[in-house]
């Protein structure tokens, strides 16, 4: 079973590779947590999707430790890879739906989409894996998490709010939320509509779990978004829009499976200190060794 890791973000979110700062006592980035909890939940390949000129600072600063645990494949993720020809004067990539297209060729078996910069806790991987053991088809599957497991307290995060019913999602809204009073506001990033959620509703932080047949609908979805884009600078082709848009029509199904894992990342520079507590207090309950790797 496979993780795929969506890196190409990366370099331009923390000012190139070098930069991205360790978050664990001897040099641990979040990834390395990420794939250690996959690796002992039962995954035993990695598929990181990645900008090609990034290879060689990832493989120094990240690649060569893990790649000496679990299997490693990089996939790339390029502007001019898209199934239709297009000139185009676009500097940053098409979004979350072509990342996970670009792994088409690197995976023929279930597998979970996680981000490279967000920390989601060991249990969200045995929910995964439980679940992409017994999926077939178009029959998707996230991870579902506590909404104010997954608040920054240095400002409004976005978050894809799900709409559920017997553990089957209805529609997902992604939106900026924010804490207030007694309830999270809410305000659509699609159309600025903002209204309020409880505290334990379920939210998506992109731990997605899907079978092959999702490459399928990407790649007929990529070219119906690139044909019809209003704005090739800013349009991004986002695979909660895909979920959501197909929900609605009956193709697929999506499980969500709750978790109890509190989810990390560094929204903004003042988070970094939260997380880097987090881990700490998981070393000293051995939930991890202080040399995570050893």
């Amino acid at each position: 079973m496979t993780l795929l890791i969506l890196a190409a973000g990366l370099g331009s979110r923390f000012g190139g590779l070098k930069q991205l700062e360790p978050m664990g006592p001897t040099g641990e980035f979040i990834i390395d947590y990420s794939i250690f909890d996959a690796k002992r939940s039962g995954f035993n390949k990695v598929v990181i999707v990645i900008k090609e000129e990034m290879l060689d600072d990832f493989k120094k600063t990240i690649g060569n430790r893990i790649e000496e645990h679990i299997k490693v494949e990089y996939a790339f993720q390029k502007i001019d890879d898209t199934p239709i020809s297009i000139k185009t004067n676009r500097v940053k990539p098409w979004g979350t739906g072509q990342a996970i297209l670009c792994a088409k060729n690197y995976i023929n078996e279930n597998f979970a989409v996680i981000n490279a910069d967000d920390f989601y806790g060991e249990n969200a991987y045995v929910e995964a894996y439980n679940f992409l053991k017994e999926a077939t088809d178009t029959n998707f599957g996230l991870i579902g998490y506590v909404a104010e497991n997954t608040l920054s307290d240095n400002g409004a995060v976005k978050r894809a709010v799900l709409e559920i019913e017997n553990e089957n999602l209805i529609s997902l809204t992604e939106c900026s939320v924010i804490e207030k009073n007694d309830c999270l506001q809410c305000e659509s990033l699609k159309d600025k509509r903002q209204f309020c959620i409880e505290k334990n509703r379920l939210v998506s932080m992109s731990l997605l779990l899907f079978t092959p047949k999702i490459f399928n609908i990407l790649e007929s979805e990529f070219k119906l978004f690139l044909e019809s884009m209003s704005d090739e600078e800013k349009d991004e082709f986002f695979i909660h829009d895909i979920l959501d848009k197909y929900l609605k029509q009956n193709k697929i199904s999506i499980k969500v499976k709750k978790t109890n894992s509190i989810w990390y990342g560094v929204t903004y520079k003042e988070d970094k200190e939260k997380v880097q507590n987090a881990i700490r207090e998981k070393i000293k309950k051995h939930i991890y060794k202080k040399n995570l790797w050893s």
